[in-house]
């Protein structure tokens, strides 16, 4: 049972954690069968230069979790303002993610945004097992810029950055 000090904590990390802007991604996969997968993630970061290293963030308990440990590509599509929707379907448990049209496939057959407002086409590099999180390290492969200025995370909405 959790002590009332650390529901407290809790609760603080919460909101020191929504009053940190962050841009907002959604990162793709296909499992073994070619079928794909995809989550909203806002904790991503660039890790290394030399190689290019990036990291993402995903729940253990996300319902894709054990296809990215067993994936070796990834695509992470950084997101605009025009992608809010798009973002809430990715976060959304249980939801047909890959409903509308939005998505192309990469030669490796991972789902990408032609319009995000940069993707990067990663390679499994390493994996760490972090609390309740798996960090997900990829080496870049590719890199497309898009037109639109990225979208943050903040308070718990989305902002547009001005382009």
């Amino acid at each position: 049972m959790t002590a009332p000090d650390d529901l407290e904590l809790a609760g603080r990390f919460r909101e020191a954690m929504a009053s940190f802007p962050s841009g907002v991604t959604i990162v793709t996969t296909v499992d073994e069968d070619g079928r794909p997968w995809g989550f909203t993630a806002s904790a991503f970061s660039s890790v290394s230069a030399e190689p290019p290293l990036v990291l993402v963030c995903l729940s253990r308990t996300a319902e894709c979790h054990q296809v990215f440990e067993r994936s070796t590509h990834w695509t992470i599509n950084i997101l605009n303002d025009g992608h809010q929707p798009l973002a809430r379907r990715f976060a959304t448990r249980g939801a047909d993610k890959f409903a509308g049209d939005e998505f192309h496939l990469d030669p490796e057959g991972v789902p990408y945004l032609p319009d995000a407002s940069a993707r990067l086409h990663v390679s499994a590099y390493d994996r760490h097992i972090s609390g309740d999180h798996t960090i997900l390290v990829g080496r870049v492969h590719d890199v497309r810029l898009g037109q639109d200025p990225a979208t943050v995370y903040f308070q718990r909405g989305f902002h547009a950055l001005a382009g």
